[in-house]
């Protein structure tokens, strides 16, 4: 993998600002976050970054998106700051620099930072994941699965996957993060997987057609059994519409 991130110069950076991605993907039938794997370390990390001095949070946010998955024009979102004293002591940083690194790049690695959290939804498929210059892999990992995470990394990720089980009735993430043309069980594997308990089928299926926010297809999954399943996709007028209206009840 080559890396696209930009130069890292602290000169051109605010101090004690920084931001965590946590990108969500979902792929057969399970959820992924993107985690990077740091260099001379079995450590993982979210992809993250600082503010340049003529950027709003948000493009800072959407620039380290970019970089790190190849795509514009993400759904991305802000859910938390994380500002505990202690929050980025867990971390030796000199063994992840390459030995040239000037030591102001260093010193400033080192400062407490304040740090913003923003999630993502992409479509698993679209991605092109990318390290950056402190990384050596940039990979799709299970967020349930037991890793060496730095920081409070772990904390974050935890508390965007808690956002999106909140926010199901008020955010697109069905429409975000499923391919353009899906089958209602991966539908509901999606929202079982965020809920993280089972749903009744008939009972899922009723009530996500109710709300009239997608098109069933003259077509079925290939590659299945003789009666594989429809196939269905967003209506995306009745999909923006009803969320604003807000989806109701509960899951």
């Amino acid at each position: 993998m080559t890396s696209t991130t930009t130069p890292f110069k602290a000169t051109e950076l605010l101090d004690h600002i920084s931001l965590d991605c946590v990108i969500f993907g979902f792929h057969n039938n399970e959820l992924k976050v993107l985690m990077l794997r740091l260099k001379n370390t079995n450590d993982y990390a979210l992809p993250g970054g600082f503010v340049r001095y003529e950027e709003t949070l948000e493009q800072a946010a959407s620039r380290t998106l970019k970089e790190r998955t190849g795509l514009d024009n993400i759904f991305l979102k802000q859910f938390k700051v994380f500002s505990e004293p202690d929050r980025n002591k867990s971390l030796q940083t000199k063994p992840v620099f390459d030995k040239n690194e000037p030591a102001e790049n260093i010193a400033f690695f080192n400062k407490r930072f304040i740090s913003v959290g923003f999630y993502a939804l992409v479509e698993y498929s679209q991605v092109n994941p990318s390290p950056d210059m402190l990384s050596e892999r940039c990979e799709w990992m299970n967020p349930f699965d037991e890793l060496d995470i730095i920081f409070d990394h772990k904390k974050i990720m935890e508390t965007a996957l808690q956002t999106l089980r909140i926010q199901l009735n008020q955010q697109p993430i069905g429409l975000k993060l499923l391919p353009h043309k899906f089958t209602m069980p991966q539908l509901q594997t999606l929202y079982e997987t965020l809920l993280g308990r089972k749903l009744d089928r008939r009972n899922f299926q009723r009530k996500i057609l109710s709300y009239k926010i997608l098109n069933k297809l003259n077509e079925r999954k290939t590659g299945g059994a003789h009666k594989a399943p429809f196939l269905y996709e967003f209506n995306i007028e009745s999909y923006q519409k009803a969320l604003e209206e807000g989806l109701s009840g509960s899951w």
